[in-house]
């Protein structure tokens, strides 16, 4: 299982330490670097700026939103980002939830997986460069109909060679029917809230998409399932799981509309429905603390590693045995060094 790096997206500014972060990841010997966007600081701009001084680790989003970017923008954004980088680029995409794209991008978000699915589709047409890019979608049109547009729309095929025509594309997905698609369409997956006490189900759930995969894409072998993990280095267990509490506490309470928060569909899935149900009362109700003090401990260490050294040696075997091909740590960047010893046999 290698180590990733995952920088998140910013709040009040560049996350304190995150270059330095980045440069220690590549130093220490980490696979890959990831960045994030929700509705603030962009996911391609970080990684660029901060992988520009790094010259083996691999640089990811995770994720890009779709309603970001067109197909074709994203397109262009993973052949400029892969060249610049000497063939070091994985484009992590995803569908975010209807709040964001609804309210922040003004885009419909009906039918995420079929969208999910136009939209790979059509980057991998821009990425192939085998003829000018034609789609004609239920979300996308390309060359935009003429009775929508001015008439004068051309197909086009990219004006740059891609350095990589099959630049590794990853889905993030939470759901089963998403997993599967995943599975199917992607090169890699990038879950949250993954645990060691469900592998036996998503195994099932990218087998079945395995079985529906292209012979053109790449080996089954080669799928990588990238997992963000939030390690904390404490004095004890519920010391540190009181750093990743007030993480929880916003994707279970605050991420998604009441009825539609596909993060706490996760944790239900995991047994947390009633835990989930009293976070979410808080958070929404303007009571954080409250929706903090609400994640239980079994929350935390089911998708996490926190406590001492040993503590997180001693939970390291479980999730050493599961599908993950990479660990991509979330962790306070001061304390990389100290992560990466632990976690590296």
């Amino acid at each position: 299982m290698r180590l990733g790096y995952h920088t998140g997206y910013w709040s009040a500014g560049p996350p304190p330490g995150a270059q330095e972060a980045v440069l220690a990841a590549e130093q220490l010997g980490f696979d890959s670097v990831w960045t994030a966007e929700a509705y603030g600081s962009d996911a391609l701009t970080p990684l660029a700026w901060w992988g520009a001084r790094t010259s083996r680790i691999r640089l990811g989003t995770a994720i890009a939103q779709l309603s970001a970017r067109t197909p074709t923008a994203a397109a262009m954004a993973a052949i400029t980002l892969d060249h610049l980088s000497g063939g070091r680029f994985v484009l992590g995409l995803g569908a975010s939830g209807p709040q964001v794209v609804e309210g922040w991008y003004g885009q419909p978000y009906p039918r995420p997986l079929a969208r999910t699915r136009e939209y790979v589709s059509i980057v991998r047409q821009v990425l192939a460069r085998e003829a000018p890019v034609t789609f004609d979608g239920a979300f996308y049109k390309l060359p935009l109909p003429a009775d929508q547009g001015s008439g004068l729309g051309k197909a086009l095929r990219s004006t740059v060679h891609p350095l990589r025509a099959d630049i590794p594309i990853h889905l993030a997905a939470e759901g089963p029917r998403n997993t599967v698609m995943t599975a199917e369409i992607g090169d890699g997956w990038l879950p949250l809230f993954y645990s060691p006490r469900m592998d036996d189900e998503y195994r099932a759930l990218l087998a079945e998409g395995f079985a529906l995969r292209a012979p053109e894409r790449r080996p089954v072998e080669e799928f990588e399932v990238t997992a963000t993990v939030p390690v904390v280095l404490g004095d004890d267990i519920e010391s540190a799981a009181d750093v990743v509490r007030p993480f929880v506490a916003l994707y279970a309470g605050g991420m998604g509309a009441k009825g539609a928060n596909f993060h706490r569909a996760v944790l239900d899935r995991l047994g947390y429905t009633e835990a989930c149900d009293e976070i979410q009362a808080h958070y929404l109700g303007g009571d954080r603390a409250r929706a903090i003090a609400a994640v239980p401990l079994e929350l935390v260490r089911d998708i996490a590693l926190v406590g001492t050294a040993d503590d997180i040696r001693a939970q390291l075997p479980a999730w050493r045995s599961t599908a993950i091909t990479t660990m991509l740590v979330q962790a306070d960047p001061r304390t990389l060094p100290a992560v990466a010893q632990v976690l590296t046999p």
